[in-house]
């Protein structure tokens, strides 16, 4: 039993190492709004998971101005990274975010919503919008295989068509 503890542990903080390494591109700002939305994306799964809509739409209805706004930075964040691909991108984050935390609960089984519920009790004992980010960052929700971190999208060099020579 002590053995299991001990790799679950390891393979815990590699997990960790290699979601932490993901998001080092990334400014503070961008790295702030990326937590937040997947703390966002856990209590999303968690209501419709475990059946605690009241929770979720307690949590939205307290930082409803602040997930605006983390929304907005989220896809500034993509329109910069991404170019014209941004929001496609975009809902591809989403959507990873949610199946990641939805794998976590099919591992966890009939123990994801006791070994998880308390988050929705913790962040709504957040004295504000303040410590929310925070929060989000202790958390660490980012799954490791999100790929955030590429170059930004560059222009397109347009093509010039050589002049037409004239003969005379």
């Amino acid at each position: 039993m002590h053995r299991l503890l001990s790799s679950l542990a390891i393979i815990g903080l590699l997990s960790a190492q290699q979601a932490e390494a993901a998001l080092q591109c990334l400014t503070p700002q961008e790295r702030e709004a990326v937590e937040i939305a997947a703390l966002r994306s856990e209590l999303m799964v968690l209501a419709t998971g475990c059946h605690n809509d009241d929770g979720y739409n307690a949590f939205i209805r307290k930082y409803q101005p602040d997930l605006v706004s983390n929304e907005n930075a989220i896809g500034d964040m993509f329109k910069h990274k991404y170019g014209r691909r941004a929001q496609l991108e975009h809902d591809q984050f989403t959507t990873e975010l949610a199946n990641a935390e939805s794998s976590a609960g099919m591992r966890l089984g009939s123990d994801f919503c006791q070994h998880n519920g308390m988050i929705f009790t913790e962040v709504m004992a957040l004295h504000g919008s303040n410590e929310l980010a925070s929060y989000a960052a202790g958390k660490d929700l980012v799954p490791a295989s999100t790929e955030i971190c590429i170059q930004p999208a560059k222009p397109h060099p347009v093509a010039h068509k050589p002049a037409p020579v004239k003969h005379n």
